[in-house]
């Protein structure tokens, strides 16, 4: 198939570009570069744009016949949406509107976003299934599940069909060394850490130890990205062979705690990493574990990389091998 990869030059969307070829697409890869890397795309044919552009956005749709759009290009850190929610809504909510209605009239019907945890809100039960109520608790959270509400509608008006891919903690880095994550500024904790062990940070920060948690801080459930991308991999096929829409947690079902993630960063660096205490944030619940349950019976989706120490020695590679100014 011929794939449109919506913000390919991020993260998860690079290394979902690098999947998408090994499996013989063809890929398209659309991104204005404001926090993504050129030399992150592995390959396929670059188009530099913004999606906010409806017009340019209409000319690279003029020019290619796309099977499927994946989307990756939004804004995700949760202090800033709180602080700059009209960036947020604008970028994640009203260009994502724009991209769809193109999608509409070029009759492109197949689509998968990257969703998140975050449009479940503080979690009334864990592990957390899909039917959990959706009460996010800041504009990144509910931006993201006002597009998946929207994408409900388009399926009835249009027949759009959709897999909304609600993530928990992406961590971890290509197994080959080639990509991995990079964010300005950093906010996940696992790239903190290395970063910590690696002297481009002073130390690392634990927010509260006061929880009901067998340590005493945080539990969140981490899932590779490579996990993440072969799941991007598995709902195309199941969108390209009459899926229905639908929307599916990612994580591997096991919760690490922040000072498990700690010493095993230890371990696995041979570095001591210095920790500062600090109090809790507000609205940091105890444990964010997935339910990953319909994503393994409907997909097929399987974590072959669920070890956390796997996790941190993918990441681990990727902090010594890049030059970092």
């Amino acid at each position: 198939m011929k794939i449109l990869v919506v913000g390919g030059a991020g993260y998860i969307g690079s290394h979902t570009v690098k999947c998408l070829l090994r499996a013989g697409h063809g890929v398209v890869v659309a991104d204005n570069f404001s926090t993504g890397y050129r030399n992150a795309v592995v390959g396929g044919e670059v188009a530099e744009l913004d999606i906010a552009d409806a017009a340019a956005v209409e000319s690279l749709f003029a020019a290619h016949r796309f099977d499927a759009v994946m989307h990756f290009a939004s804004f995700i850190q949760v202090g800033e949406s709180v602080t700059e929610p009209g960036k947020y809504y604008a970028n994640n909510l009203a260009t994502t509107l724009s991209l769809l209605q193109t999608m509409v009239r070029a009759s492109v019907g197949r689509f998968i976003f990257s969703s998140t945890a975050a449009v479940y809100g503080n979690p009334e039960y864990v592990p957390i299934d899909e039917s959990h109520p959706k009460v996010p608790i800041n504009p990144y959270g509910r931006s993201k599940w006002m597009v998946e509400q929207i994408l409900e509608d388009f399926d009835r008006a249009y027949g759009l069909k959709s897999v909304c891919l609600r993530y928990f903690n992406a961590a971890g880095a290509d197994p080959e060394g080639e990509l991995g994550e990079r964010h300005e500024p950093e906010t996940h904790l696992i790239p903190l850490i290395l970063q910590a062990a690696s002297g481009r940070r002073e130390a690392i920060t634990v927010f509260g130890r006061d929880y009901d948690t067998p340590d005493g801080t945080c539990i969140r459930d981490y899932v590779h990205v490579v996990d993440l991308v072969k799941a991007h991999a598995l709902a195309l096929d199941y969108l390209a062979t009459g899926g229905d829409s639908a929307a599916f947690n990612l994580g591997n079902s096991n919760g690490f705690s922040v000072q498990e993630v700690i010493d095993t960063t230890r371990r696995v660096t041979g570095r001591e990493i210095k920790v500062v205490d600090a109090p809790r944030r507000t609205g940091d619940p105890p444990r964010l574990v997935a339910d990953s349950s319909l994503a393994r019976r409907v997909l097929g989706y399987q974590a072959k990389y669920a070890n956390l120490e796997t996790m941190v020695e993918h990441a681990w590679r990727w902090e010594q091998k890049w030059q970092w100014d």
